[in-house]
């Protein structure tokens, strides 16, 4: 292992514990109302029609023909982001692919997938999806309606995830009930919640998943937007409705097809107990964990261990 023992933190971002004391952190229960909530958004999701609209992006890549795409989400909010279209092959699949909180400048073509017709979207407030409304630092985004738990916008980048299934059926109709998604930090807890509710998603990488267990969450030294929610609590103290209804450890324990969650033994952004209550509150017959050293820090070891995960998840999404 390279777990990192110098960084320019005042805390210890392993949070002090082991591997072994990671794989037993257990997810919180449920608060009243978390099924009924999700099911009820996600019922309402189906109902958007996502007029996506592709035009021939700039982006340019050997392998891939990319677009510039929009789409409507659910409160008529405009979604921008791309879709990647291999130039050769019969598509078979379809993949989403969400961002971490510093949103996303262009489609990443190093995707473990082929054959697959790929969209990227901008969750709301970020990037391609900016709104004069929402803020698109990290810090503010994450803080966006907190205190009216059915508005918070967590929620709604949900129902984002959900309509980008939507379209990748409504366009490429053969691929339905074969779309995957992969998402990693922000995208990652984003994915924890939207998985379990939506039978149309079959398979799903999350990558240092944040939104887990948020009463512990706010109890852990952290920097960038979990740093944020943890100010916010100590100065207003009403964020734990919201923060509970959307917490993607509770979410996990609801997922029932193939997973692989890469999560981290030091990560000062999302701190690895709760990418931990993530990943263990999957049945483990659905799950396959991937350790990594380090999250959102730069390690020795970080090349050689991404070439194993890459390799695993193309594997993966190779699957029938």
């Amino acid at each position: 292992m390279t777990i990192p023992t110098t960084h320019p933190f005042d805390f210890d971002p392993t949070c002090g514990m082991t591997l072994e004391q990671l794989q037993r952190v257990e997810p919180p229960e449920a608060p009243e109302g978390f099924d009924q909530m999700w099911r009820e958004r996600y019922a309402l999701a189906l109902t958007v029609d996502p007029q996506p609209l592709l035009t021939p992006s700039q982006a340019t890549h050997k392998q891939w023909q990319v677009y510039d795409l929009t789409y409507r989400s659910s409160g008529n909010f405009q979604i921008g982001g791309w879709l990647a279209l291999p130039k050769r092959g019969e598509l078979t699949r379809g993949l989403v692919v969400g961002h971490g909180y510093g949103g996303r400048d262009a489609p990443n073509f190093d995707l473990p997938v082929e054959n697959a017709a790929v969209l990227f979207p901008c969750f709301r407030g970020l990037s391609r999806s900016a709104h004069p409304r929402i803020s698109s630092d990290p810090a503010f985004h994450v803080l966006h309606d907190i205190d009216k738990p059915e508005r918070y916008i967590i929620g709604g980048c949900v129902e984002d995830l959900w309509i980008a299934v939507t379209v990748l059926s409504l366009l490429y109709p053969r691929i339905a009930g074969r779309i995957g998604y992969s998402g990693v930090s922000f995208g990652g807890g984003i994915g924890g919640l939207a998985i379990p509710f939506d039978p149309r998603i079959d398979r799903g990488h999350l990558s240092l998943p944040t939104f887990g267990h948020q009463a512990l969450r706010l109890t852990l030294p952290s920097v960038g937007s979990a740093a944020a929610v943890q100010r916010y609590q100590a100065q207003y103290g009403n964020a734990l409705p919201a923060l509970r209804l959307h917490d993607a450890a509770v979410a996990a324990s609801r997922i029932r097809v193939p997973m692989i969650s890469s999560v981290a033994m030091f990560d000062p952004a999302v701190a690895p107990p709760c990418q931990f209550a993530i990943a263990n509150a999957m049945p483990s017959q659905f799950n396959e964990n991937f350790i990594l050293d380090a999250g959102h820090f730069d390690y020795r070891g970080s090349a050689s261990q991404n070439i194993l995960l890459n390799k695993k998840l193309r594997q993966f999404f190779k699957a029938p």
